[in-house]
């Protein structure tokens, strides 16, 4: 699928018009909703592939809870490399893990996340996985929404990229 295409998908599956409140705390007058497109399995599957594309030279890919798990697993079966799931809390029952699926101490993490806009969550999940002994390469997005996401993830020491960006989509 060409780029142009998967923006013009992503879009068609996810893109809400009215006033949202985003987790940053943020204001706007357009969501985009990842459980929307992440649903659709030819958006999934491409996701998957491209973000399989950054995964050459990492042990595991992860992803933040509940967003971007499905986005791990279809980039867990492009590239052939197993997943973890970061927790934002350890449940307090079974083996209330922070981190569930592979385990990460020791290994090269491709982190992979829904749509960027501060990389908070992102960025907690990192840290998650540096505190479990993992060694991130880089954070990779679907979706870009350009409003510090690149920014934040920079100053925090890691490597920055995006599948797309707003501007892919024509907002």
């Amino acid at each position: 699928m060409e780029t142009a295409e998967l923006a013009r998908r992503v879009k068609e599956a996810a893109f809400l018009e009215g006033d949202f409140v985003l987790r940053s705390g943020k204001r706007s007058k357009y969501y985009l909703d990842k459980y929307l497109f992440s649903a659709q399995p030819d958006i999934l599957a491409e996701f998957g592939k491209r973000f399989a594309a950054y995964a050459d030279d990492v042990d595991v890919i992860a992803g933040p809870e509940l967003g971007a798990v499905s986005l791990a697993a279809a980039t867990s079966m492009a590239s052939g490399k197993p997943f973890a799931i970061v927790r934002k809390a350890k449940k307090d029952y079974g083996t209330a893990k922070l981190i569930e699926g592979t385990p990460v101490a020791g290994k090269r993490v491709l982190l992979v996340e829904d749509i960027g806009t501060t990389a908070g969550a992102a960025l907690e999940a990192a840290e998650t996985l540096k505190a479990a002994g993992a060694n991130i390469v880089r954070l990779v997005f679907a979706l870009n929404r350009m409003e510090g996401a690149q920014e934040n993830v920079e100053a925090a020491g890691f490597e920055f990229n995006a599948l797309l960006s707003k501007s892919d989509l024509g907002i």
